[in-house]
Formats: C-alpha cells, structure tokens, sequence
C-alpha cells in the first residue's frame, strides 16, 4: 500500500477544521473517479461504482462496510440493482477531512480486488 490507502483514519473533533481549497485540491487527483458534490451545504465524495448483478452489489456494499467499521469512518451507501453509490463526508464537522480522501481511495482499491 501507498498514498492514501497507506494511511489511517485519524480520530475527527468537532472542532476541526474541514479541509482547505488547497487540500482538496491536493487530494482530489490521487482519488479522481470521486466527484466533489454539496449536499444541503455539505461537501462530500461520491462516486457510483457498476456491477453485473444485485447479488455483486450487495457485496461490494457489505465489504465496504467492513472496511468503513476497521476504520472507525462511515460512509453513506446506496446500493440498487447492478451499482452502489458511495459518500464520503465527515459527519462531525460536517465537510471534507483527509480521512474522507483516505477511505474514498481505500474503496477504489477494495473495487479494484473485487474485480479481479
């Protein structure tokens, strides 16, 4: 593992910062399938990853919550019939951290495996 997905998720206080311009736009090219979106004010990652089934999806959707528990940040999933939509945000300080780029390149690597 390198970059990102070397990395940790660092506990998050309330009153820490949500991450910089300049952050996220250091960041943002090492995950470049995410999307930056706001949502109700809220800047969050998301990105729809495509399956053949339901059956895959689901899956994908239970992995990605094993790793969201192993890392103590928790995402939103939607999952649906051949895709899951994934959202990365930090809910505490409701924004972008470091972790939320961490865990979106952990989910790209974590698709990656599942499609070998």
């Amino acid at each position: 593992m390198s970059g990102l997905t070397g990395e940790k998720c660092v506990a998050c206080r309330r009153d820490a910062p949500t991450a910089s311009a300049a952050e996220v736009a250091d960041l943002h090219p090492q995950v470049p399938d995410w999307e930056l979106v706001d949502v109700q004010g809220v800047s969050r990652l998301r990105r729809i990853f495509t399956f053949d089934d339901f059956a895959r999806a689901l899956a994908f959707t239970d992995a990605v919550g094993t790793l969201a528990e192993a890392e103590g940040h928790h995402p939103a999933l939607l999952t649906e019939w051949g895709r899951v939509t994934v959202s990365w945000w930090t809910h505490k300080i409701r924004g972008l951290h470091r972790n939320d780029f961490v865990m979106a390149a952990k989910t790209d690597e974590l698709h990656r495996a599942t499609q070998r």
